[in-house]
């Protein structure tokens, strides 16, 4: 099977990746709902990514700073699979990278920023909830290391206002940015081949990029750790460590290495 797919990728032209926290949990970022996952060994974590909670309680907020304080992506490296995606880039394969994280692994690894498309937003940035004023994470996480154990919006503070800040993600009762989502389908629907990526394919809109792909004709590759709400969709279904398995689709340049 991995023959059968890695021959498709290389005779693919326009190549549309969507990727979910799978692919990440080999650079040590736990997924959310896994036997191992962030929210089911700390319903709290879950609780503090609702945006109504988090708004109105700042219990919920100073939970939340800390967490986001002694997350491990902040040591984080690309893995393998990562690498294996900026080298379908630099082929001229790959039309856009579709994630779910909120790591920024894929821009660290190599992909240029343009072709990345974050569903669910970066938490490398913070953003105010009242002016929308965007900072980098690390500047905010120093005032946390200092002791404001719940920083407020400084912009707004001048005019006499309170912030509240936020990680600029996407959390539950937030809507999604639409013409990130509208960017996605948009690729989906011009794309030969999608593989689908470290993803259960359970979070919509997202995941509609797989019948959206499939019903345009694309060839459809999915690659996960275990079974995946839409593996009917699949021309190729892939069950294993995604390290391995992505790698060993792309056929490699002269240039790449995935270690």
């Amino acid at each position: 099977m991995i023959e059968r797919a890695r021959q498709v990728v290389s005779d693919a032209d326009r190549i549309v990746v969507l990727t979910g926290a799978g692919i990440s949990t080999d650079s040590g970022i736990p997924d959310f709902r896994g036997p191992n996952g962030l929210w089911t060994k700390n319903p709290a974590a879950e609780k503090a990514s609702d945006l109504r909670h988090y708004l109105n309680d700042p219990d919920v907020r100073r939970f939340a700073w800390q967490n986001r304080l002694h997350s491990p992506t902040w040591n984080a490296k690309p893995n393998a699979g990562h690498l294996a995606i900026v080298e379908l880039e630099r082929q001229g394969k790959l039309d856009r990278v579709v994630t779910q994280n909120i790591d920024e692994l894929h821009q660290l690894a190599g992909n240029s920023p343009s072709k990345v498309l974050e569903v669910h937003g970066t938490m490398r940035w913070s953003r105010c909830w009242n002016c929308g004023d965007r900072q980098p994470m690390q500047a905010i996480l120093e005032r946390v290391r200092k002791g404001d154990d719940d920083p407020k919006c400084e912009r707004c503070a001048d005019v006499g206002v309170v912030g509240i800040i936020k990680s600029d993600t996407i959390s539950f009762g937030q809507a999604l940015v639409p013409e990130v989502i509208d960017a996605a389908l948009s690729a989906a629907e011009c794309c030969d081949v999608l593989i689908a990526a470290g993803s259960t394919l359970s979070v919509r809109p997202a995941a509609n990029v797989v019948p959206r792909a499939r019903a345009n004709g694309a060839t459809i590759i999915i690659v996960n750790g275990e079974p995946t709400a839409m593996d009917h969709f699949a021309d190729e279904l892939l069950l294993g460590q995604l390290s391995d398995i992505l790698p060993a689709l792309v056929v490699p340049g002269p240039e790449w290495s995935s270690g």
